[in-house]
């Protein structure tokens, strides 16, 4: 029987330059308002805006639903960049038993452990680490 993926990776393209208009002006969580085109400012570029480091990263699709309570749920693109180095304060895609996962890596008393953002799900806890940089999604 063939494992199920937990990630679907893909590279990042680089040479294009995607944009999508901008709304000037904030948007209330209410009554909903039409948007006229005299709000539109100049087109963004998304390359610009969430790639930081083009050359190491790359977009992760989620599979499963082990970190709901951090608003990532199944089905998600994710921005991941393996050139910033996993802190408690982020999400790091990290390998446990040869499998990727998406965690946040919490080290106390000297123990490593990998937890997950969803209440039914145990933390990983590592008697010993070999943390390799997979990335931090962002």
């Amino acid at each position: 029987m063939k494992k199920k993926q937990i990630f679907e990776f893909y590279p990042l393209a680089t040479d294009t330059k995607p944009s999508v208009p901008v709304v000037e002006g904030s948007v209330h969580a209410g009554f909903p308002c039409p948007v006229d085109d005299a709000y539109l400012q100049q087109p963004i570029d998304l390359n610009k805006e969430l790639i930081k480091h083009a050359a190491s990263s790359y977009l992760i699709r989620v599979v499963g639903d082990s970190m709901i309570d951090e608003g990532i749920e199944e089905g998600d693109l994710l921005v991941v960049d393996r050139a910033l180095l996993p802190t408690e304060k982020t999400l790091s895609v990290c390998m446990f038993r040869g499998e990727f996962a998406l965690k946040r890596i919490v080290q106390s008393e000297g123990r490593v452990s990998l937890m997950a953002g969803n209440k039914k799900f145990f933390c990983l806890r590592l008697a010993t680490a070999i943390l390799f940089n997979f990335g931090q999604q962002h």
